[in-house]
C-alpha cells in the first residue's frame, strides 16, 4: 500500500512537471497591486494615440492617463514598461505585466484576457484626395492596400481579400502608422488602412489624405490583462472602465488629447508645413533662445507666434498690436520690448509674458490645462481670464479644465454675462479658437521638428513634464501686469 501511495505522489508531481514544461506561454500572475509592496505594472505600445514624449516617456496620453488614474485608486504608482509595436505581442505573450495598452482589440483566441471595452473604433481606407475615391468594397478588387504587420487592420484586409477578387494585402513593419500615411502622402502608395480613430489626426500631418470607404464593423478598444489574470484585480478594472464611461472621465480625456484636431482646414495646414520648411530656419534660434529663457517648449512658442502673425515680424493690427508675437505697446514696455518689429525681441517678450500667465495660474491648475488656459490669457488678458473662472465656478464647472473652460469663455460675450463683470466684454471665443489652432500647430510641429536637447540635470526631470512644459520654469518678471 505504502508503495503504492509512493507511485502516485510521483506520478502526480511527473505530471504536474510536464503540464508546466509543455505550456511554454503560461505566465504566472503578479501579485495584486498593494500600496508599499507592489506596483500596478503596465506594457504600453507606442504610438500616436498613446501620445509619447520626445524622450520616449509615456508621461502624457489618453490611455496613459487613464491607467494613472486607476493606479490613484488602487492607491500604488504606475510603472510603464514600453515597446514599439515590431516586440508588443510578444511581450504580450512572454507576461510580467497587470495590464498591457495601446489601443488593442479583443484577441480572437483565448491567450490574454480582454478588459471591459474603453471605446469603440472600426477600420478605413486611407487614400490621397488627387485619386479617385472608393466608396465600394467591390472596387477594392485588383487594388493593392498596405497595412501595418500585425495590426488589426491587416486581418480585416486578409478577410476581405478571401471575398474580393485580385485584393492584393501588403504587411509592412512600420514603428509608426503615420510613417506609412506618409507614404500614402508622398504618391509612394495608392492605399492603406487605418483606425478611424486616427483620422483627425492623421489629417493634421498630412493634409492631403481622404477616407471615403469603411472597412469593418466597429471594435471594441481593450485592455488585456494576459492569460491568468488576478481575479481582483479584472473585477476593480472593469468597475473602474464602467464608471469613467458614465461620470465623464473618459470624454473629457478624450477632448484634451484630441478635442483640437478638427479646427484647420487642409489649407491651413499646407500654408504651415510650406512655412515650416522655408520661413522657420531663420527664426528656429530664436524661439530656442526663448525656451532657454523660460523653459517653455520651443515648439509651443513658434505655434504661438505662427497663430499671432504667421512668422511676420513686421505684423501689425488695427489696435496697433505689432510684431512676430503681436504684444500691444503697453505690455511691450513692461517686458522690456524696445523694439516689437524686431523679431528675436518679440519671441522672447512674448514667451517671457506667456510663461508670467503661465505661472500666475493657481497651484492646483495642472497640465496641460494650465497652459492652455496661459495661452487663452494671452488673447484675453489676465483680467478676463480670471473673469471667465469665476463665471466657471458660480456655474458648477471646473476652472482649472480646458475642456470646461472652452465651453465657459464664450459666454463673455453675451451681456447676460459680462454686465455681471468688473472687466467687461470679452471676446472670449476668438481666445477658445486660437488655444484650439495652436494645439494643432503644435502638435504638428513636435512631429516635424526636434526638441531643444536637455543637459543631463534637466533629463532627470522628463518624467515631471507634460506636453514638454517644464513645471520648474524661471519665474523672471514675475508679477508684470499687462
Amino acid at each position: 500500500m505504502l508503495r503504492i501511495h509512493r507511485l502516485s505522489a510521483f506520478c502526480a508531481i511527473l505530471f504536474t512537471a510536464l503540464l508546466v514544461a509543455g505550456c511554454g506561454n503560461w505566465q504566472s500572475s503578479l501579485p495584486f497591486p498593494t500600496p508599499g509592496k507592489q506596483d500596478l505594472v503596465v506594457l504600453l505600445e507606442k504610438g500616436p494615440l498613446t501620445h509619447l514624449d520626445d524622450s520616449g516617456n509615456p508621461n502624457n496620453g489618453l490611455e496613459h492617463d487613464l491607467l494613472q488614474l486607476f493606479g490613484e485608486e488602487l492607491g500604488v504608482p504606475v510603472r510603464f514598461i514600453t515597446s514599439p509595436r515590431n516586440t508588443f505581442a510578444q511581450q504580450i505573450r512572454q507576461g510580467g505585466y497587470h495590464i498591457a495598452a495601446g489601443w488593442l482589440s479583443p484577441n480572437s483566441d483565448s491567450s490574454s484576457v480582454s478588459s471591459a471595452p474603453l471605446f469603440s473604433t472600426y477600420d478605413l481606407l486611407v487614400q490621397d484626395d488627387a485619386s479617385l475615391p472608393l466608396t465600394d468594397l467591390a472596387q477594392l478588387a485588383d487594388k493593392t492596400v498596405h497595412v501595418l504587420a500585425g495590426s488589426r487592420q491587416a486581418q480585416t484586409l486578409r478577410q476581405l481579400a478571401e471575398k474580393i477578387p485580385g485584393l492584393t494585402v501588403v504587411a509592412v513593419d512600420r514603428s509608426d502608422i503615420l510613417d506609412l500615411l506618409d507614404e500614402v502622402g508622398d504618391h509612394k502608395i495608392s492605399y492603406a488602412a487605418m483606425d478611424s480613430r486616427l483620422e483627425d489626426l492623421a489629417s493634421q500631418y498630412i493634409p492631403s489624405l481622404r477616407s471615403t470607404l469603411t472597412l469593418s464593423e466597429a471594435a471594441p478598444i481593450v485592455w488585456q490583462l494576459g492569460a491568468h489574470p488576478n481575479p481582483e484585480l479584472q473585477a476593480r478594472l472593469d468597475e473602474f472602465i464602467h464608471r469613467v464611461r458614465a461620470d465623464g472621465t473618459l470624454s473629457r480625456l478624450e477632448e484634451r488629447y484630441f478635442g483640437h484636431v478638427h479646427r484647420l482646414t487642409p489649407l491651413d495646414i499646407e500654408k504651415f508645413q510650406t512655412a515650416i520648411e522655408r520661413t522657420l530656419p531663420r527664426l528656429r534660434r530664436f524661439f530656442q533662445d526663448a525656451e532657454r529663457q523660460t523653459g517653455i517648449d520651443w515648439r509651443l512658442i513658434a505655434a504661438l507666434a505662427w497663430q499671432e502673425s504667421h512668422w511676420d515680424p513686421f505684423a501689425t493690427s488695427y489696435t496697433n498690436v505689432r510684431g512676430m508675437m503681436m504684444l500691444t505697446e503697453d505690455t511691450a514696455d513692461r517686458l522690456k520690448v524696445s523694439n516689437r518689429l524686431d523679431a528675436r525681441e518679440s519671441i522672447l517678450g512674448g514667451a517671457r509674458y506667456l510663461n508670467i500667465l503661465r505661472e500666475g495660474l493657481p497651484p492646483d491648475v495642472p497640465e496641460p490645462d494650465r497652459t492652455w488656459l496661459a495661452i487663452a490669457g494671452y488673447n484675453l488678458g489676465p483680467g478676463h481670464l480670471n473673469a471667465g473662472r469665476s463665471i466657471a465656478r458660480q456655474m458648477q464647472a471646473d476652472p482649472n479644465a480646458w475642456v470646461d473652460m472652452r465651453r465657459i469663455l464664450p459666454l463673455m460675450a453675451k451681456p447676460e454675462y459680462y454686465s455681471r463683470l468688473k472687466s467687461g466684454r470679452a471676446r472670449g471665443g476668438e481666445a477658445v479658437i486660437m488655444t484650439e489652432n495652436i494645439r494643432s500647430f503644435y502638435d504638428i510641429l513636435m512631429r516635424r521638428e526636434a526638441p531643444l536637447p536637455s543637459d543631463p540635470l534637466a533629463a532627470l526631470n522628463d518624467t515631471q513634464k507634460s506636453l514638454s512644459i517644464s513645471p520648474t520654469a524661471p519665474r523672471s518678471g514675475q508679477g508684470i501686469k499687462p
